[in-house]
């Protein structure tokens, strides 16, 4: 009997330090690719810079610490980094599925677009009501931009990638023509649309800050298609799905269903990132809305490994980096181009060091 409970101890003990030993590694990995993806970014900042006669050093006294120096400038950060977490655990879901939605920006129009639509009618709607429902129209809106790509991905096999990207040039169109005509305010001099009711605003956290409550909501969600994902039987198809399709198909598993699942639920997370855009941060619609956020969820959905949970912090890493580059273009007098040039750094930094996080992953 004792050399019985020898041999299972044997046995167990060993697979037992295997398997702790490879969850610390890909623990670690997780956690020191993007650390060192940033630092090689901010040391090529510093370099550029260097070149082009200005202080090297700025990029991390201005660009990074510059960004923190007080509460609100700590909220901005947090207001930035909403429609990046909203739209980057959105892309998380569709990279994991294998569907390669290119499209969070035009689908964030589309959002926004439903949600001035809302919260400029139905006067004298509750806030408790009105705001909801705007929320509401712009992840439907989302929903239904990304929805055409899904579509036309399982019913006529179009790359989702090529449709993505032209429904983004769409979207776009269709801002400019509405805020330069059906939708103009008359009373204003530059293209932009009537202001949303203030009902239909986006509740701030603090009064004296834009900070507005959608920093909790993106949060919220992020985790929610976490554990969707993890933990639900329609999230393990959509992996299955994204692994091996004829596989899915082969196990009963209704590829194209989960296809458009993915993409629209994509495609409401950039949707409702494009509602708190309206109606917590502008109150309007304007031709260009998006310094790009839409483009930035991709890198953000990268960092994280398509993981949901860690969009959450590569959302706030992205940005901490946006913030920083207007305190940089505006302290030490750097041109916007080079600064473009910086945030263009830091992101092929990040691809790079995603695609060795998971090289990586596979040794360990």
């Amino acid at each position: 009997m004792a050399q019985v409970n020898q041999g299972v101890r044997e046995t167990v003990y060993p697979q037992a330090a295997q398997t702790l030993y490879r969850t610390l590694s890909q623990l670690a990995i997780s956690a020191v690719t993007p650390i060192a993806a940033v630092l090689v970014a901010l040391a090529c900042g510093a370099a550029l810079l260097w070149l082009n006669g200005f202080n090297g050093s700025d990029v991390v006294t201005v660009m990074i610490f510059g960004s923190f120096q007080d509460v609100r400038s700590f909220g901005e950060i947090l207001l930035k980094a909403t429609p990046l977490i909203l739209i980057g655990a959105g892309l998380c879901v569709a990279f994991r599925c294998s569907i390669w939605n290119i499209g969070a920006e035009g689908q964030l129009y589309a959002g926004a677009i439903a949600a001035t639509l809302v919260g400029t009618s139905f006067d004298g709607l509750s806030v408790w009501v009105h705001a909801p429902l705007v929320m509401l129209a712009g992840a439907i809106a989302g929903a239904a931009w990304a929805g055409i790509a899904g579509y036309l991905k399982v019913r006529f096999q179009a790359s989702e990638i090529v449709t993505t990207i032209m429904l983004n040039y769409l979207a776009l169109i269709l801002t400019s023509y509405l805020v330069t005509g059906p939708m103009r305010d008359a009373s204003a001099a530059y293209p932009q649309s009537a202001r949303l009711l203030k009902e239909a605003w986006t509740p701030r956290i603090v009064s004296d800050m834009r900070l507005h409550i959608g920093i909790l909501v993106a949060v919220a969600l992020a985790i929610a298609l976490y554990i969707f994902l993890q933990r639900s039987s329609r999230g393990f198809a959509l992996r299955v799905v994204g692994l091996n399709p004829h596989a899915a198909r082969y196990a009963g598993m209704q590829v194209a269903r989960n296809v458009m699942i993915a993409m629209c639920i994509s495609g409401a997370m950039a949707g409702l990132a494009g509602a708190f855009e309206v109606a917590g941060v502008t109150h309007r619609l304007y031709q260009n809305i998006s310094p790009g956020y839409g483009f930035e969820g991709i890198a953000v959905a990268l960092l994280a490994g398509n993981n949901p949970l860690a969009a959450i912090v590569s959302g706030g890493l992205f940005a901490t980096l946006r913030s920083g580059s207007e305190v940089l273009q505006i302290t030490s007098q750097v041109p916007q181009v080079l600064v473009l040039v910086i945030q263009g750094i830091v992101i092929l930094s990040v691809v790079a060091f995603a695609k060795l996080r998971d090289i990586l992953r596979i040794v360990a």
